[in-house]
């Protein structure tokens, strides 16, 4: 505990030094107590100077996903807060947690997961140190119909939280993708379960996952030509501001379900890439050619077809020529 309270005191005054002698009297531990701490926290890469005669203060932070890292840039109240080094999938394991009775507006963040998923079990790489991997477990109480059109107001949520941690407003690629430049850079996974008696929604998790500081590299050969980060844009982030902006964003969500969500449709309509393009519609077992026009009120995709009938899809793989890689 005297770990945590040493940065707390350390943070609260960045440009003053503080002796050990001080910070041993407002902890109530010993000198060699706080030696630990400060050396604990270095490990975690923490700068902090050390000043003969003045004390110690804290220079720089690490790029983290650590819990206080991520608390210093909420602005809302986030009691169940879950930071976690590695685990399989954060949607995953929120779902597992949601069995074990983890309450409404649960989050995990993690720093890497080793089985990230997205849509049709596709995989989602998720390299250590590079990006934002975050879930939300809601338990809003109305019917899986009334959440149709919980994905397509996730993008615009992460659209948000993206700008505001990183000065740049991806666009989105119907239905659950956001790109910069022609290329992924997030990619968003909802998940529902319903409670078999009543019918009535049981839980909701909602994940997304950011490229931060990916290069080329870490994306494989497979997507490197399909897939972007921040930093190969040219836009620097700090991944706990991302982290705090989309649990703020993910919350302001969670309040808006059930009520009206023309504003969301607006804001999705106004980013949405895949708009006034070609678009290849990928069925199990057959392919057509159409143009986007339009998102209807429950984000779904109005497509004309080559005979000129216009059909609205709700499901399914939409293509959109001039992206990753689709140019024919």
């Amino acid at each position: 505990m005297s770990r945590e309270k040493v940065y707390q005191l350390l943070h609260a005054s960045p440009e003053d030094y503080i002796s050990g002698q001080e910070l041993s009297r407002r902890l109530g531990v010993s000198r060699a107590a706080i030696w630990k701490a400060i050396d604990s926290l270095r490990r975690d890469g923490y700068v902090i100077e050390a000043h003969t005669g003045l004390g110690y203060r804290l220079a720089a932070s690490p790029d983290s996903l650590a819990e206080r890292e991520i608390r210093r840039y909420l602005t809302v109240p986030c009691p169940d807060l879950r930071c976690l080094e590695e685990i399989d999938s954060t949607n995953s394991y929120l779902k597992r947690e949601a069995l074990s009775g983890a309450p409404h507006g649960a989050v995990a963040a993690a720093d890497c997961q080793s089985a990230g998923r997205g849509r049709m079990t596709r995989s989602f790489r998720s390299p250590p140190g590079k990006g934002v991997y975050l879930s939300i477990l809601l338990r809003p109480q109305l019917p899986p119909g009334a959440l149709m059109g919980v994905t397509g107001m996730t993008a615009v949520a992460v659209c948000r939280a993206v700008e505001r941690a990183a000065g740049v407003r991806p666009g989105i690629k119907w239905t659950n993708d956001l790109v910069l430049n022609g290329r992924k850079l997030c990619g968003i996974l909802t998940e529902l379960a319903v409670e078999g008696e009543t019918g009535m929604t049981q839980s909701l998790v909602i994940g997304a996952g950011v490229n931060v500081s990916h290069t080329p590299e870490d994306f494989g050969p497979e997507v490197a030509q399909m897939a972007t980060s921040l930093a190969q844009e040219g836009f620097a982030a700090s991944r706990a501001q991302l982290a705090a902006a989309m649990i703020e964003e993910l919350r302001n969500l969670s309040d808006a379900l059930g009520s009206d969500v023309s504003p969301w449709v607006e804001a999705y309509r106004r980013d949405c890439v895949t708009l006034g393009r070609p678009v290849r519609l990928l069925w199990s077992d057959r392919q057509e050619q159409g143009h986007a026009l339009d998102i209807d009120d429950q984000f779904g995709l109005i497509v004309r077809l080559p005979d000129g009938s216009e059909t609205t899809i709700r499901t399914g793989e939409v293509s959109v020529r001039g992206l990753y890689g689709y140019t024919e």
